[in-house]
């Protein structure tokens, strides 16, 4: 199946791969997608987590199966179904689903973001629900379930104590990011390397209306010295935020920086289109801190 359907830039749209688990509708983000296989026999892995199938090499590429029912919970059979090739945060990874029914072309808009009773902070494994044909279709939080599997595959926290003693620094910093475990993360980090005044919102609407309440104010420089961004949030991407602050004629010398876990080659082609100042994928929590010391130190001389 060809998962390549172009989308233009900033349009706050994006395809969602539809498949099946024991009957239930899921979804995953056509970006993350590379390919699609029937399901090959795989070689076990020694000592590795339950929900790792073990590794397969379909090509040059080692990859990672991961058994999607087991690492969510759901009851298995004996079908063998398919594999998802996807990368992601720089990894290989192959889910065994039973079956791929097609990919949607959907708004952020209409993805319904779940609330509190599914999602518990740092708990959930889901990003989003659509309605569609009387079904919902429930989109997983792949980088979740990921590190759960292997906690050293999310964020380098580590990295920031390898930055040493910094000053500490007021400048204010808008952070657009839905998930509250990644949130807090990010700003647990960037407190640590010395950046205190955050504003933190769960999407991209939220940190534009918040850029444009500012705008209103006056003196934008003083008011926001950069904006950090996700790709993937409900109502508005960060791709769509980007495009709406580099196209704005008071916005568009305020630094933005992607931190997504879909940064490739790709979508790097697609940041920088739209004005992006930098991109990086999600572990680079370090490499994060010192691109913000940069631009900042620029945007300021």
């Amino acid at each position: 199946m060809d998962t390549k359907i172009l989308l233009e830039n900033g349009t706050n749209e994006l395809e969602v791969l539809e498949f099946t688990l024991g009957g239930n509708h899921y979804g995953i983000n056509v970006a993350k997608v590379r390919e699609i296989l029937t399901y090959e026999k795989v070689t076990p892995v020694p000592n590795s987590h339950p929900s790792i199938e073990g590794i397969f090499m379909p090509r040059d590429t080692m990859i990672t199966v991961v058994n999607l029912k087991k690492s969510i919970g759901l009851p298995e059979n004996d079908e063998k179904g398919l594999l998802i090739i996807t990368n992601f945060n720089k990894l290989h990874i192959a889910f065994r689903v039973d079956a791929v029914l097609g990919i949607h072309r959907v708004s952020w808009e209409e993805i319904i973001k779940p609330d509190a009773t599914i999602n518990t902070a740092g708990a959930g494994v889901s990003t989003g629900i659509i309605k569609m044909d009387n079904k919902l279709i429930i989109i997983l939080d792949f980088e979740k379930i990921v590190t759960d599997i292997s906690p050293e595959t999310g964020l380098k926290v580590s990295e920031i104590e390898e930055l040493g003693e910094r000053e500490r620094r007021n400048i204010p910093i808008v952070i657009a990011e839905d998930s509250p475990l990644l949130n807090r993360l990010i700003t647990d980090s960037l407190k640590k390397a010395g950046y205190v005044n955050l504003i933190i919102n769960n999407n991209g609407k939220e940190a534009w209306d918040k850029l444009c309440d500012m705008k209103r104010k006056g003196d934008i420089q003083q008011q926001v010295g950069c904006v950090i961004t996700d790709i993937e949030m409900p109502v508005m991407d960060g791709h769509r935020l980007t495009k709406l602050v580099k196209g704005d004629s008071k916005l568009k010398d305020v630094p933005v920086v992607i931190f997504s876990s879909l940064v490739n080659d790709e979508m790097r082609r697609k940041g920088e289109q739209l004005g992006a100042d930098a991109q990086l994928a999600k572990p680079e929590i370090g490499n994060l801190v010192r691109e913000i010391d940069k631009l900042i130190m620029k945007s300021q001389k």
